[in-house]
């Protein structure tokens, strides 16, 4: 999946080329190409599709040129994540009524690939045996509000665990409590199942969903799709999978993992997986004079130099036409703030 707007990375990320696409790391690749190879590692490049908006196809062709123009499932608008895994699940059953499906976010930062891949072999012999709907489960660090949670049946013998429930974002008098019970998983995301299992799934707790693309069943994979995706994508409601599937299912399950994940949803979490310096700042850019200055996530153009002093835990980020400065423990509010000054601005700076 990699549709998605990447806000609470502004002004790096902006609408018309969004985070998945952007090298973050500073490594020369960007997340969807390191997700693409890592991929790899599971199946054939002629079984990875990308699911996305149509505004990206372009640049998906230029950062993946070995991928076929096939593989690349354009959505005409957003309706969020249920929509277009209903969408892709009707075109791989059409090609393949036996399909085992992986989901996965394209902007996901994982450390431990290996462990990952096992993770996901393991869960895809399970969904093939099994009529269940599988979700990787990350074994929570911190009391964090910024993700869902899974509350899992840890009785169940094995590796392998009956989810309870889903969880939305919680407070962090609750965060806490979920940590020290031991009971709950941070939500990654990332699903798998076999096409057959998630359709069912979708005809019983989302038909209104499964009818609208069940429609389309003769002309997935033929030249008329994209007429009629065009036509009936739309009329999709926009509600996750998360809502229209995995909290109403009772065959869900989880496979918890410690495998190096970041979905590097702010730059806070960006600036916990990346090297730092003796004062703990992190800094990419060509030049730069610190005094005084730490705790710091700093990305600057490489033309420019900075002189920096008196920072304690802040976001400093130069895209050319826009500068952020702002506390790191008040990220949460980058999102809003980027409407903002779109409203005020003009949408050159979305």
């Amino acid at each position: 999946m990699a549709g998605g707007v990447g806000s609470r990375f502004w002004p790096k990320s902006r609408n018309n080329f969004p985070k998945q696409f952007i090298d973050i790391l500073g490594i020369g690749k960007s997340l969807l190409q390191l997700t693409y190879e890592r991929f790899l590692n599971i199946c054939p490049a002629d079984q990875i599709y990308i699911l996305s908006n149509d505004q990206y196809v372009g640049v998906i062709k230029e950062q993946l040129p070995e991928l076929s123009a096939a593989n690349i499932i354009a959505e005409p608008s957003r309706n969020n994540t249920a929509p277009c895994i209903t969408y892709a699940s009707f075109k791989i059953a059409n090609l393949n009524p036996a399909a085992n499906i992986v989901v996965a976010p394209s902007d996901h930062l994982i450390l431990r690939e290996d462990v990952f891949v096992n993770k996901i072999k393991e869960a895809l012999e399970f969904a093939e045996q099994n009529p269940a709907l599988l979700t990787l489960g990350i074994s929570p660090s911190r009391p964090d509000t910024g993700y869902g949670y899974i509350n899992y049946k840890r009785e169940t013998q094995g590796t392998i665990y009956k989810v309870a429930r889903f969880l939305e974002k919680p407070n962090l008098e609750k965060a806490k409590e979920f940590l020290s019970s031991g009971d709950y998983l941070w939500n990654a995301g990332i699903f798998i199942w076999k096409v057959s299992s998630i359709l069912d799934a979708l005809k019983k707790h989302a038909h209104d969903i499964y009818t609208l693309f069940l429609k389309g069943a003769e002309f997935y994979n033929t030249p008329q799709e994209q007429e009629f995706i065009k036509e009936n994508y739309p009329l999709s409601p926009n509600i996750s999978i998360d809502y229209a599937i995995l909290e109403k299912a009772d065959n869900v399950y989880t496979i918890p993992g410690e495998f190096g994940w970041s979905d590097l949803g702010t730059w806070a979490s960006l600036y916990e997986v990346l090297d730092k310096d003796e004062q703990d700042n992190v800094f990419h850019g060509y030049n730069v004079n610190l005094q005084d200055t730490r705790n710091c996530m700093i990305q600057l153009p490489k033309h420019k130099i900075a002189v920096i002093k008196g920072l304690d835990n802040y976001i400093v980020v130069d895209d050319g036409d826009v500068l952020l400065i702002y506390p790191k423990n008040k990220e949460q509010e980058i999102k809003e703030v980027s409407k903002n000054i779109v409203a005020v601005c003009g949408k050159q700076f979305s």
